[in-house]
């Protein structure tokens, strides 16, 4: 993933921002419980981009990944949809407490940008992305850097018009959805009173997307290492901060990490784990990564 990629990561001041105050308020509303939702994962499972982490023999990809990772943000959706048939083969390959998140096909976010054309394609997509049947995380669509609040009216309209029981993550790159507060303000209204989380987004080149303001009761967080040293103390930040949100009612934290080199992903994502399962009480496997 090479989005906020910089030559010198070591330059960044990757300071963890504070909490909007509506982050508090979204939580304060929450039922206190001791159980959270823990899914954490990769962007991919191919072995050529998770070089050495795949045991020598490894035949089926997807089932050894899914024996050390309880999630995967399924990227492969943003680029086709697949038939029916795929979604039930991922399905059947998988435990019963695996969830896929997958990202919306760029037919809608990215090529036709929330047009009038893409209720079509987004009714096909749900069609047989939803044959995951309970292994369905939360859809994420990821609106391309260059659709700001301009298109606003496209944006309402698709939130108005997508499914209230399918669970929504938007994904807003444009910096002019968070450098107005005012358009930054009608947004998050529109996110929470649709009940669609508001994605946050940790890497080095765009600090402004870690707006570290929760939408609902879900934190989904893409984090993005730099192949740096940093990656690891941005990593306690992140378990920190989730300490503190879970202590105030978070209970869905839906954490995907990715790598301009994506060969380290496991490793940061092993890290993340063993310390969510100290801090917070995730009691999650811990990938093999030796």
């Amino acid at each position: 993933m090479k989005f906020g990629k910089v030559e010198h990561p070591e330059l960044i001041d990757f300071t963890m921002p504070l909490d909007h105050p509506d982050t508090e308020r979204i939580l304060s509303r929450s039922n206190l419980v001791n159980d959270s939702n823990f899914y954490i994962g990769c962007a991919k499972w191919n072995r050529q981009d998770l070089k050495n982490f795949y045991p020598r023999g490894t035949k089926d990809e997807l089932v050894y990944y899914a024996s050390q990772f309880n999630s995967i943000e399924l990227n492969a959706t943003f680029y086709r949809i697949f038939p029916p048939d795929q979604y039930q083969k991922w399905y059947d390959r998988t435990p019963a407490n695996f969830r896929f998140f997958p990202k919306m096909i760029n037919r809608v976010s990215h090529l036709r940008r929330l047009n009038d054309k893409v209720y079509e394609i987004t009714d096909r997509y749900l069609e047989v992305t939803t044959l995951l049947r309970e292994k369905m995380g939360t859809i994420f669509l990821q609106l391309h850097g260059n659709f700001g609040p301009k298109n606003w009216d496209r944006v309402e309209r698709y939130v108005n018009y997508w499914p209230k029981e399918i669970p929504l993550a938007m994904e807003f790159r444009h910096k002019d959805w968070y450098a107005d507060n005012s358009i930054a303000g009608d947004l998050y209204y529109l996110l929470k009173e649709n009940n669609i989380a508001h994605v946050l987004v940790d890497t080095a080149g765009r600090r402004d997307l870690m707006h570290m303001r929760l939408s609902n009761n879900e934190a989904f967080v893409r984090y993005v290492g730099a192949n740096h040293p940093t990656d690891y103390d941005r990593l306690d930040d992140w378990i920190t901060r989730l300490q503190q949100w879970k202590s105030k009612g978070l209970t869905n934290i839906h954490f995907f990490v990715h790598q301009n080199l994506e060969l380290e992903s496991p490793l940061l994502s092993a890290y993340l784990i063993e310390k969510l399962n100290r801090k917070l009480d995730a009691q999650l496997v811990i990938p093999n990564t030796l």
